[in-house]
């Protein structure tokens, strides 16, 4: 898992551009699935087993995105002016650096400012990328970038940029390729700009039509000091994600995992997001309505270039999922 990660997190991908991460994945699960498809929006589709007579079509969705910057304005200095791709705060930004696509690579600094103390928006904020005039700047309006940041791991704990969703991805990947064929036929979604208004996962479920919806992603954990957002700790367990700002789980599918996880000897938490959505925002509703729920990695720092899990809850969001999926779903 922790080869995979950082495997994961080392590919530049932001909302909209996705091709990078889509490749890695598409041959990573090739020998452990039935077929893989894109369809018109980028989304990687995956299917693997036949729905039997007593089983459902379960779509499983990841999202494959990361936060990032798109330029917007490269002055006669060659300094850059960025827009955001997703939810980039400007107190995670400022001395941060950033790689571009095309390979060149930026630090993001900041007009000068009358407080030490305080940060001021995006809006102020520019990337400098060692050059001293617009001809030579190796960027140009509309091309993006990612943050940079080294992958690290600490003790049991994994710390990089992208994390979200990579966690989510590479324990997607680890299901299909643990999971043995039953009665279910499941359909593994690692989505497109989800960043940016779940977009990808929108079509991707009215594609589908799936009887029921699990979302893999991260959640925050608020195990820090004075931290009260949250009950969610690293190392705790996956958790059962019941509400966010754009979606309330269906309260069977979320009693479902709950009852699974007791039965495989998992503990579990509970995921309550004041801000923030994932991708059940788009798959609930999607055609007549799908009953979805969600499991979630709790992260620390999430948004910024130093996200951290923890080993044992991705290791523990497999064997759940493994555990839910091969036999029949009763609501």
């Amino acid at each position: 898992m922790k080869a995979l990660i950082e495997k994961l997190v080392s590919v530049p991908s932001p909302s909209g551009y996705e091709s990078g991460i889509r490749d890695v994945i598409k041959e990573t699960i090739k020998p452990f699935v039935d077929q893989v498809e894109v369809d018109a929006l980028g989304n990687l589709i995956a299917r693997k087993g036949k729905q039997a007579a007593n089983g459902k079509r379960i779509m499983l969705a990841a999202h494959m995105d990361e936060i990032g910057v798109m330029v917007t304005h490269v002055d006669e200095q060659g300094y850059a002016r960025f827009t955001n791709l997703g939810a980039v705060f400007p107190r995670n930004t400022a001395g941060g650096r950033v790689r571009f696509l095309n390979g060149a690579s930026g630090v993001i600094g900041m007009e000068p400012h009358t407080s030490a103390y305080s940060v001021p928006a995006l809006a102020k904020m520019f990337i400098d990328l060692g050059v001293d005039s617009a001809k030579d700047c190796p960027v140009q309006i509309g091309d993006v970038a990612v943050f940079e940041r080294k992958f690290e791991e600490t003790n049991n704990r994994l710390v990089a940029k992208a994390i979200d969703n990579r966690a989510g991805v590479a324990v997607l990947i680890e299901t299909l390729r643990q999971l043995k064929n039953g009665p279910n036929e499941i359909v593994a979604v690692f989505t497109v700009q989800e960043e940016v208004g779940a977009r990808g996962a929108q079509t991707a479920a009215y594609g589908v039509d799936p009887d029921l919806g699990i979302v893999i992603d991260v959640t925050v954990a608020a195990d820090t000091p004075k931290n009260t957002l949250t009950q969610v700790k690293l190392g705790g367990g996956p958790a059962v994600h019941i509400k966010d700002i754009g979606s309330i789980a269906t309260p069977e599918v979320s009693a479902w995992i709950t009852k699974n996880a007791k039965q495989a000897k998992i503990p579990t938490q509970v995921s309550i997001l004041t801000g923030g959505y994932t991708d059940a925002r788009s798959i609930q509703p999607s055609r007549g309505g799908v009953p979805t729920g969600g499991i979630s990695i709790p992260c620390r720092y999430v948004h910024t270039p130093s996200e951290m899990v923890d080993l044992d809850d991705l290791h523990a969001s497999v064997k759940l999922l493994t555990a839910m999926l091969s036999k029949t779903v009763i609501l």
